[in-house]
């Protein structure tokens, strides 16, 4: 429930979930292709509600995560599930070629902070969202939660790696979302 974790009320975040937070990349010869849901709303969030700023929120211990690492034999006779973790290629991809965003987790914890990464890249494709960037207008995070210890991460590319979020953090995010504001415009 990000509701809970980030002290907002109900109707503050349009929030999408899915089986391991995937956001298929646009198909750049034919941007056009619609891509499900989680395109569909991703589009209806920055272009009618105009949101300023998308969050990726993987979380530990995730179920999809723990599919891709386990490869197909699980997740053969689901045909449904099989298709829509195609989008999490690009993460299992990284993951093999030992990419490491935090050292000491689990597998599973280090593939969904990997995946928090590439599907951020994944929703900077949709050219509704890179014309939104390269002008200030929108902002892409990445969040990760530790469900046993109730812990939020905010990953900070100048580190590129996870932080803590807590009060000296959330200074520091509120800064970067200040300098990247276009002058003049709200929050």
């Amino acid at each position: 429930m990000p509701n809970l974790f980030a002290s907002s009320d109900p109707g503050d975040l349009f929030v999408v979930r899915n089986v391991g937070n995937l956001i298929p990349p646009c198909l750049q010869v034919s941007p056009e292709t619609p891509r499900g849901s989680a395109a569909a709303a991703l589009e209806y969030a920055v272009c009618n509600l105009k949101v300023k700023n998308v969050i990726i929120c993987g979380h530990s211990e995730c179920g999809g995560m723990r599919a891709l690492l386990e490869g197909e034999a699980n997740v053969a006779t689901t045909t449904h599930l099989h298709d829509w973790l195609r989008h999490g290629e690009d993460t299992v991809q990284e993951f093999k070629r030992g990419r490491v965003v935090t050292p000491g987790l689990t597998p599973i914890n280090q593939i969904s902070q990997i995946n928090v990464l590439v599907q951020m890249l994944h929703v900077g494709t949709y050219p509704f969202i890179s014309e939104r960037m390269a002008s200030g207008e929108i902002q892409i995070h990445g969040w990760w939660f530790d469900i046993a210890r109730a812990d939020v991460f905010a990953y900070e590319p100048e580190d590129k790696a996870f932080a803590l979020v807590e009060e000296a953090e959330a200074e520091r995010i509120l800064a970067r979302l200040e300098a990247r504001r276009p002058h003049g415009s709200a929050t």
